[in-house]
C-alpha cells in the first residue's frame, strides 16, 4: 500500500508543480518529502516483518522511477532552472533499459532486485529534486517577503544564474551517476540476464 500509494503521491506532485507559483510548490515540495518517506519505510516494514515478496521487489523500484521521473521533468518547467533535455533522457533511457531487463528476467522467473547502485542513484536523484526544488521556493520567498525583498532584488539575476548553473551541474553528475548504476546493474546481473549468450 505504502508502494501504490508513492505512485498516487507522485501524481499528485505533479499536478501541483504545473501551476507556476510558490504555493503549489510548497505543496509539491510536502507530497514528494512524504512519497521519499514512503520509499523508505516500506522497505523497512517489509525486512522487519518478514514482508518481502517478489511483487514488492518489482513494483518498489518502478514507484522509485515513476516519482523521480516526474521530479525531473517537473524541474526542468521551473524557468529559474536549467535542465537540459539529453539529461533526463540519458536518465529516462536507463530507468527503460533496467525495467525490460527486469521483466526479460522476470519472464524466466528470475527476480532481480536494486543492489546497493541502483539505491544510491535514487537517493542521490532524491537529494537533487529535494535541494534544487527547495532552491527555487526559497528565492521566491524572498523576493516576496518585505523586509528580504530590497536586498534579494538587487541581487536577484546573480542569484538566478547561481541557480542556474547549479542546477545544470547537478543534473549533469546525477545523470552520470545514473548510467553508472545501470552499467552496474547489467554487470553484476549479467548471467541472469543471459546476455553472454546474445
Amino acid at each position: 500500500m505504502l508502494t501504490l500509494g508513492r505512485c498516487v503521491l507522485a501524481a499528485v506532485f505533479v499536478l501541483l508543480m504545473s501551476f507556476d507559483n510558490v504555493i503549489c510548490y510548497l505543496a509539491a515540495y510536502a507530497m514528494f518529502t512524504i512519497a521519499a518517506i514512503t520509499d523508505y519505510y516500506d522497505g523497512k516494514i517489509a525486512r522487519e516483518q518478514n514482508l518481502v515478496t517478489n511483487f514488492g521487489k518489482l513494483l518498489d523500484p518502478i514507484a522509485d522511477k515513476i516519482l523521480m521521473l516526474a521530479g525531473f521533468i517537473m524541474l526542468m518547467h521551473i524557468p529559474d532552472l536549467y535542465i537540459p533535455g539529453w539529461t533526463v533522457i540519458a536518465i529516462l533511457a536507463r530507468e527503460f533499459l533496467i525495467t525490460g531487463a527486469r521483466s526479460l528476467a522476470a519472464s524466466e522467473g528470475v527476480v532481480l532486485p536494486a543492489n546497493i547502485y541502483g539505491k544510491a542513484k535514487t537517493a542521490i536523484q532524491m537529494t537533487y529534486v529535494f535541494v534544487i526544488l527547495a532552491a527555487v521556493i526559497l528565492l521566491r520567498v524572498a523576493l516576496v517577503v518585505p523586509f528580504l525583498e530590497p536586498m534579494i532584488s538587487g541581487n536577484a539575476l546573480f542569484l538566478k544564474a547561481v541557480l542556474q548553473y547549479s542546477s545544470l551541474g547537478g543534473i549533469i553528475l546525477v545523470a552520470a551517476y545514473t548510467i553508472y548504476s545501470g552499467i552496474q546493474f547489467a554487470w553484476v546481473n549479467w548471467n541472469a540476464l543471459k546476455l553472454h549468450q546474445m
